[in-house]
């Protein structure tokens, strides 16, 4: 994991909306393919739960994601996400509408990604976080990397990091 430095301690106590990618965040990032063209994804439930207790904390709590899924939505509805954007065709444009919704600058937003699709959204993040097995380019634009891949952990880690600074100030 990245050092939790008092930089990350300070953007992280500032956070009031937490934005995660799906796919190769709070999942493995790989498809799994069925006989007549369905597919499936796995999520880690230690994930829910953080998700559950951020928002407990009165952080709110959105997904973007390029890729439609109806598992998924159905998982982000059973965890009360209430900002869901799925099939999204630009996540600048989602981050952006989030953040005009909610009245937030971005310093108010983290953003965990693992892809290059999500950087545009890490640059533009009070707090851009990535999963241990996010591309270089990700890592890099990173205030914080988990130590946990993508569906494994990593958004816990991610909400647990965020409840400790807020709860620290």
């Amino acid at each position: 994991m990245k050092d939790t430095t008092d930089d990350v301690r300070r953007r992280a106590a500032a956070i009031e909306v937490a934005v995660f990618d799906v796919d190769g965040v709070m999942t493995d990032g790989k498809l799994y393919l069925h006989g007549h063209g369905e597919e499936s994804k796995t999520m880690h439930v230690h994930d829910g739960l953080g998700i559950q207790r951020l928002q407990a904390a009165g952080v709110a709590v959105a997904a973007i994601s390029g890729r439609p899924s109806p598992a998924v939505a159905a998982r982000l509805h059973a965890l009360g996400v209430d900002y869901i954007y799925l099939d999204s065709h630009d996540k600048q444009m989602d981050f952006e509408a989030l953040l005009a919704e909610l009245e937030l600058t971005p310093e108010r937003a983290a953003v965990m990604g693992d892809d290059l699709p999500d950087l545009g959204l890490m640059r533009r993040a009070g707090l851009a976080m990535a999963v241990a097995d996010a591309v270089p380019d990700v890592r890099e634009a990173a205030h914080w990397i988990s130590d946990c891949k993508g569906g494994e952990g990593a958004v816990r880690q991610a909400c647990e990091l965020i409840i400790a600074a807020r709860n620290a100030h």
